[in-house]
């Protein structure tokens, strides 16, 4: 993985997005930059009743489209530069999917793996109290991310509402079903990754009935991605985690990998592939499809000089360096970006914050329809503005529309003295 500031990343994005649109330079500033954050120490009590401090984040990018959206994740390496970047992303993704939200993100210096299921309840209440006074239904609404799920989403919702003496489950999404869940939000990652990339196949009239996959990264987005994709007659060849990876040429059944690695906690391993790869093997593969669903800047300018996919649809947040980028697009690789192929799970979360203000709740079928209307509808107009304005990729093609739709909330609500 490359050695690369996310932050700078993500304002070399817009950079290059805002250079083909009017933007004035003071407000270009403002939409590189989050409103807010919050950095905090949580000091908390371990079973041995000792005392252990973390440090933990909350940046609220953008709110001119609505509510702060975005996601909590546990990891060892978590930082200010990384959650600026991530809640920066959001609030372009949201705005790409043209939902009425803005881009918030969080996050715990803390390996889950280390600590027992009470430590990391007691670490994530603690973390929900620091974050009460901020988050709301009409304010921030945080839901999982990387090593977080509905267990830690549950406990913030429970948080806030004791303290706030109150019932409102809209505050956080990802929850459990029995507490406010959505049906399809587990999946909804997955799954828009993957009615992108098959919306790309037949933009460059192909199908992905006839793909090979690779996938980096086996956690719940890259799992489901291969179980949906392998629905739809793709081959998936290959997989990989953070302990390593599996290929096998003609394929092999990507829910029996899931279920060796939650067994074993690795795919590596797993009988029903041919051997064992790296993950730097994985990315460049001779493969039709591929889809990075691990962390940010896994593909950079020597990475992606080896790529040979012909489609890649970013399941993660910032899989590709901006120098990749470069590197890829002069390789002609069509990129669907992350700010549309990850969006299905913002944008079920935010039918989960629908329904929970309603109090009024879909089927899953519901759900999944409404979800592939709202990914179909945004690739396309993604390719209208790549056609139109002559943009040099699909990211670019994302950004310029996502910035149109902030820019033209935040004109529209005006500056105050």
């Amino acid at each position: 993985m490359a050695d690369v500031n996310p932050f700078e990343s993500f304002q070399e994005q817009v950079d290059d997005a805002a250079a083909y649109l009017d933007v004035d330079k003071g407000m270009l500033d403002r939409l590189k930059n989050p409103e807010r954050i919050l950095e905090t120490n949580l000091a908390v009590e371990m079973d041995d009743g000792s005392i252990e401090v973390f440090r933990a984040y909350r940046s609220q990018f953008n709110g001119d489209r609505g509510p702060y959206k975005g996601g909590i994740r546990y990891h060892p390496n978590v930082s200010r530069e990384e959650v600026k970047a991530l809640s920066g992303w959001m609030a372009y993704k949201t705005a790409t999917v043209d939902i009425p939200l803005g881009g918030g993100k969080g996050g715990i210096i803390i390996d889950p793996s280390d600590y027992s299921e009470s430590e990391l309840e007691r670490v994530t209440r603690a973390f929900a109290k620091e974050l009460t006074p901020l988050i709301g239904e009409d304010r921030d609404v945080p839901a999982p991310d990387v090593n977080t799920g509905q267990r830690e989403m549950n406990w913030i919702k429970d948080t806030y509402e004791t303290i706030e003496r109150t019932t409102e489950p809209g505050v956080i999404t990802g929850k459990d079903l029995a507490s406010g869940g959505s049906e399809g939000r587990v999946e909804a990652t997955g799954r828009s990754t993957v009615i992108a990339a098959r919306e790309a196949f037949e933009y460059l009239g192909e199908d992905i009935a006839d793909a090979t996959v690779a996938i980096q990264g086996y956690g719940n987005a890259g799992w489901i991605t291969a179980k949906l994709v392998e629905q739809m007659g793709a081959t998936v060849v290959a997989v990989s985690d953070s302990s390593g990876g599996i290929y096998s040429e003609d394929g092999f059944d990507a829910v029996a990998a899931k279920d060796h690695k939650r067994e074993t906690g690795s795919v590596v391993g797993f009988h029903g592939a041919d051997e064992e790869i790296t993950n730097e093997e994985l990315l460049q593969l001779d493969v039709d499809l591929l889809v990075p669903a691990a962390l940010e800047n896994a593909i950079d300018a020597e990475i992606a000089e080896g790529v040979q996919a012909d489609v890649i649809s970013e399941a993660a947040n910032g899989p590709i360096t901006p120098d990749g980028d470069d590197v890829l697009e002069q390789k002609d690789v069509l990129i669907v970006p992350d700010i549309l192929a990850n969006a299905g799970g913002v944008t079920v979360s935010y039918f989960e914050w629908v329904q929970n203000r309603q109090r009024f709740y879909w089927d899953e079928e519901t759900v999944n329809e409404r979800l592939e209307d709202i990914i179909v509808e945004q690739f396309d107009t993604l390719v209208d503005a790549y056609e139109e304005h002559d943009l040099p990729n699909m990211r670019i093609a994302a950004y310029v529309v996502a910035i149109e739709r902030v820019l033209t909330a935040a004109e529209q609500s005006g500056t105050w003295p």
